[in-house]
């Protein structure tokens, strides 16, 4: 049987969120600040309702809009190499490359942007990357938008077993093992065969 490790990544293989410190690094921390004023009112209720899709929604407007992929793509590549470099958390890689050890297909599963998690994966030797992606038009400029879902929560689990249908004939010929420290990844870890709860405190139920 296939074994498929699946792996969240803030918090889970890095010490802390990677998301904002992007949208920091790419498009400044003023920039960034500003436009997220001019959007006040959405950004209000979102964080009033936890709203964690809408606020990221806010944040890649903000960050990335009229933006060249390129440049955005060059930026990304040197966070990525940051977070390898510093921000990984020793006791989870090492079971990251256990897994790689054993010649499991090693996949990140996670709501931060693709655009940077694409580097660390090579730089990590992942096989594949599930995350969030950001909207590009025709000219590659970013729209600000996101692509399709936010990658967290019960969208973890139905992209993990799209990626599974195409590249290891579905859920049910394989063994999961997934790792998470949030309740972003409780549906991912309901999913697996083995469930690898990494965060403090309890797993949610």
């Amino acid at each position: 049987m296939i074994r498929i490790a699946a792996f969240d990544v803030d918090g889970t293989l890095t010490e802390r969120d990677c998301v904002v410190p992007f949208m920091r690094r790419s498009a400044g921390t003023s920039r960034l600040v500003q436009e997220m004023l001019r959007q006040f009112g959405d950004v209000t209720r979102a964080a009033a309702q936890r709203d964690r899709d809408a606020l990221k929604a806010a944040g890649a407007r903000a960050a990335f809009s009229g933006r060249p992929l390129e440049d955005v793509e060059i930026e990304a590549t040197h966070f990525a190499r940051s977070v390898f470099e510093t921000g990984l958390r020793r006791d989870v890689v090492e079971s990251f490359r256990e897994h790689q050890s054993r010649g499991d297909t090693v996949v990140l599963v996670s709501a931060s942007f693709e655009v940077y998690l694409r580097p660390l994966a090579q730089l990590l030797g992942a096989d594949d990357v599930l995350a969030t992606r950001l909207e590009v038009d025709s000219a590659g400029m970013l729209t600000g938008r996101v692509e399709g879902a936010n990658c967290r929560g019960p969208e973890k689990v139905r992209r993990l077993h799209g990626w599974l249908d195409a590249n290891a004939g579905g859920r049910s010929t394989v063994h999961v093992t997934a790792y998470g420290d949030s309740k972003g990844d409780r549906e991912l870890l309901a999913d697996a065969d083995d469930a690898r709860w990494v965060g403090r405190g309890k797993m949610p139920g």
